[in-house]
């Protein structure tokens, strides 16, 4: 099984937060489909035939792209490699791209499942975050995608904004029952560097995201997703019994997958590599045929490394006695000593040899996952 994901770089303005690789312009929109197609032509032996059961249309801001185009790219996948006759076709979008006529174009066209960037149901919090949509425009194209036929939906939502209450959030989570959401992803706001976001609070003109309030929404947010039965299968993604994201559960799981576009990175159980973050360059590359990408092969530390701080995102949890059976007794008895502290500070749990983050551990996850890396050094003989 593999996965086949797809970067479209073009937004209609950048979210203050984003730090995608991705253009506020749609100058080289127009026929983009046949730079990804040429592009799967040139990549079609990297999965070695390994059957597709996923496909994710990702950004940027992909449904900023015609139903025609992305149903080339589909079609042209089915030819280049053996598509799952139930594959789960993913496309990102924004809500004020998606009205009733374009969503039942990207049904026949066979997306079958959205990942809609709400972020929030507060006009407030969405000027904040310069999105473009309104609190009504998120309601309204979750109503139209079920009138499309795309009942497969997913939401995102973020949370630790500045303004947003709890009652506030409280309200943003209440529209995943109202609306009948099987799936909904939620952040915390992280000030990334060099993002608009992070300029903005140098420059002293937004308020920086309170990290007690982050901590608040949360809890808020494990309590809500227990009551109402979603599955908190992953860090920041929840679930109803049976749906899962199946492309993104493949990231967490080391399954393969082929990246097309600008910036987009590909994985085949050996070596990882990227494409250029570079529009221009890349639309030059394909146009030449000659298609240029950085490339590692991964070490044993670098496959142990991945495979905690995946598993540890994970409701599975990290496997002590798959670190024995992959990587050996040094391995081993290194992590168990180093998770060993973390379980005696209530931030992981072990059951039968398999550690989870606790609730309070999923606050810290990247400093005790960090913390629980090897390096080279560390295991050389």
């Amino acid at each position: 099984m593999a996965g086949i994901y797809i970067h479209v770089p073009f937004c209609r303005q950048k979210c203050h937060y984003c730090n995608f690789f991705s253009l506020a312009s749609k100058k080289y929109i127009k026929g983009f489909e046949k730079f990804l197609i040429t592009e799967l032509a040139l990549q079609r032996d990297y999965l070695s035939g390994s059957e597709i059961t996923s496909i994710y249309f990702g950004g940027g801001t992909p449904s900023l792209m015609d139903s025609y185009g992305l149903k080339l790219i589909i079609d042209e996948i089915s030819k280049c490699f053996v598509l799952s006759p139930d594959a789960e076709i993913t496309l990102e979008a924004n809500p004020d791209d998606l009205n009733l006529n374009y969503l039942k174009s990207l049904y026949s066209s066979g997306i079958n499942r959205l990942s809609i960037g709400i972020q929030s149901f507060h006009n407030a919090d969405l000027t904040w975050l310069n999105r473009v949509h309104s609190s009504e425009q998120a309601e309204s194209c979750i109503k139209m995608a079920y009138e499309s036929g795309i009942s497969n939906l997913s939401i995102d939502l973020i949370y630790g904004i500045p303004g947003l209450t709890t009652a506030k959030w409280d309200y943003n989570l209440s529209k995943l029952e109202q609306f009948n959401i099987k799936h909904f992803s939620a952040y915390w706001l992280t000030v990334e560097s060099k993002t608009a976001l992070d300029q903005l609070i140098r420059k002293k003109k937004v308020e920086e995201p309170a990290e007690s309030l982050g901590i608040e929404h949360f809890h808020l947010l494990k309590q809500w997703a227990k009551e109402h039965d979603f599955d908190h299968y992953e860090i920041s993604n929840f679930c109803k019994t049976g749906f899962q994201a199946r492309h993104n559960t493949a990231y967490w799981t080391g399954q393969s997958y082929l990246g097309l576009g600008p910036s987009a990175h590909s994985y085949n159980g050996i070596s990882r590599q990227w494409n250029v973050a570079n529009l221009e360059q890349y639309r030059s590359e394909i146009s030449s045929g000659n298609l240029q990408f950085e490339k590692e092969i991964l070490t044993e530390v670098q496959f142990y490394n991945e495979y905690v701080m995946t598993s540890l995102r994970t409701n599975k949890g990290c496997d002590s006695g798959s670190i024995r059976e992959r990587f050996g007794d040094k391995y081993y008895h290194q992590f168990v000593d180093l998770a060993g502290f973390y379980y005696s500070e209530g931030l992981l749990e072990s059951h039968n040899g398999i550690y989870f983050l606790t609730e309070q551990g999923m606050l810290l996850a990247d400093h005790i996952t960090t913390d629980l890396f090897q390096t080279d050094d560390n295991n050389e003989d």
